[in-house]
């Protein structure tokens, strides 16, 4: 007994030492004799909760043991994209959110939803509070067609159409209309692939998902039968990845409904091309022969060598009943192809239209850099341009590009980078920040109330409960209120 008390009490002066020397630094000084020189414990702000937010904090608690990060985030709930921008049938990616959870309760992360960066609180009282922050707060704009008629009703983006399935509070109100046959969805990535995929479903599959109840309701009374998913290029530059392909060319009482004359001479092109585009490729072509079957009800396909050039409005003026398509021919070779218009034209009869053509970023504060063309924080490698202390990570650092392992290895960069800057005494450790005390306190005299982690796990116990009662992982609130009055509870 004796003997454990002995070693208890050696471990808290091991402890006790530790926290002596993470909290000075041993520097030489005139004449070879080291004098201490006190280093405060560094603090950093994370602006974003989604997987760039949680990567790079994840990243600066293991490799700065007396870091001390805060994650601030708009809404009341945790992990951005990963709850709602990953389709409710991929259960196993959204498996992150349990590393996610972990990088959260460490005793040195705090998180704090209910707080708009930019809006209750500014980025130079940040600045005040901090010895660094890092802008991870993605791309919550879309990207506009610029073509007359893309504002009629049943014209969306996959941005919001996902939001909407996925319950994004913003687009809890989209009320998509899915009376026509025919769906167009513009763009072929793997964002595109997943709404086709959402929209042909049987809906006893989906109902096992996590998939709102609202969505569930309309799906299942779509009459949507055909999705047609155009791209302006060739099946050489197709966007999406083989797993997204497999799962359309797979999808139950559903076959592919292809133009084959759009695969002329890519049989040749297969020798040269490397392994994982001539895999997907195959698999087109694979789906090109196999797909005539005409027992089968409702059936998808690529159109390539298209691009929107306007939506055609039905006799109301006030709603789509078609696209017209500029029909193109490539030019150039590998990464520098481009589609050129021929000059020909064709019209596409549909009733529900989807652009899928990428996310921008929005710039958060006046005091921050930010480039409109690129609609990113312009950086050096996630150190923002002209701006000491200040870093980005994810979509926001580079457009809204790749898979999430994409946006785990640029935040952990981010995250080495900024590692660095304090290894190099580009950001002034000596000075004490107050870190979330400070903001915290500056948040209540603005009447803003913070959603804490803990109270988060509230939210998401009743959400697992609500899904339990109906055969399914989840059912998210749609409503912010909501979500704060159990949180709150």
């Amino acid at each position: 007994m004796k003997m454990m008390t002995m070693i208890n009490l050696m471990k808290g002066y091991v402890k006790k030492i530790h926290s002596l020397s993470r909290a000075c630094r041993c520097l030489p000084a005139e004449g070879g004799v080291r004098v201490f020189s006190s280093v405060s414990v560094p603090r950093v702000c994370v602006v974003g909760g989604g997987p760039a937010g949680f990567y790079t904090a994840q990243q600066l608690l293991k490799a700065r043991q007396d870091a001390v990060v805060d994650i601030y985030e708009r809404l009341p709930v945790p992990f951005g994209l990963v709850r709602f921008g990953v389709a409710p049938d991929h259960p196993e990616v959204k498996n992150v959110i349990n590393t996610f959870t972990q990088t959260a309760q460490h005793e040195r992360c705090s998180f704090y939803g209910n707080v708009n960066v930019g809006k209750d609180v500014t980025i130079e009282e940040l600045r005040q509070a901090y010895h660094a922050i890092v802008l991870s707060y993605g791309a919550e704009g879309n990207r506009s067609m610029k073509i007359p008629g893309e504002d009629l009703s049943g014209v969306f983006s996959a941005k919001d159409f996902v939001g909407w399935y996925n319950g994004l509070p913003s687009n809890k109100e989209l009320f998509p209309d899915l009376s026509s046959e025919t769906a167009v969805i513009l763009g072929q990535g793997n964002v595109a692939l997943d709404v086709a995929r959402i929209l042909l479903s049987p809906v006893d599959m989906l109902k096992e998902t996590d998939i709102t109840q609202n969505s569930l309701a309309v799906l299942a009374g779509s009459n949507v039968r055909r999705v047609l998913i155009v791209g302006r290029r060739g099946p050489l530059q197709i966007a999406c990845t083989i797993k997204e392909l497999r799962e359309m060319v797979n999808l139950p009482n559903t076959r592919a409904d292809m133009m084959p004359n759009d695969f002329e001479g890519i049989a040749e092109a297969l020798k040269d091309l490397p392994r994982p585009r001539k895999r997907l490729t195959e698999l087109m072509m694979k789906a090109v022969k196999e797909g005539r079957d005409d027992k089968v009800e409702k059936c998808w396909g690529f159109r390539f060598f298209r691009s929107p050039v306007e939506v055609l409005a039905g006799a109301d003026g006030k709603r789509a009943t078609g696209i017209r398509l500029a029909l193109n021919k490539l030019e150039g070779s590998g990464d520098g192809t481009r589609a050129v218009p021929t000059g020909q034209l064709e019209d596409l009869e549909c009733g529900l239209i989807i652009s899928s053509i990428g996310y921008k970023s929005f710039p958060i504060d006046p005091t921050v850099p930010f480039d409109p063309r690129r609609a990113i924080v312009p950086n050096a490698m996630g150190r923002v341009l002209d701006t000491t202390g200040l870093y980005c990570s994810g979509w926001v650092k580079r457009g809204p590009t790749g898979v999430i392992a994409t946006t785990m290895n640029d935040s952990f960069d981010t995250a080495r980078v900024l590692i660095q800057d304090m290894e190099a005494g580009q950001l002034d450790l000596s000075v004490t920040k107050p870190g979330a005390q400070a903001i915290t306190a500056l948040l209540q005299t603005r009447g803003v109330r913070t959603v804490l982690f803990p109270q988060w796990e509230k939210i998401n116990a009743e959400e697992e409960k609500r899904g339990k009662s109906l055969g399914k992982p989840r059912e998210k609130f749609l409503d912010i209120d909501e979500m704060l009055k159990i949180a709150w509870s």
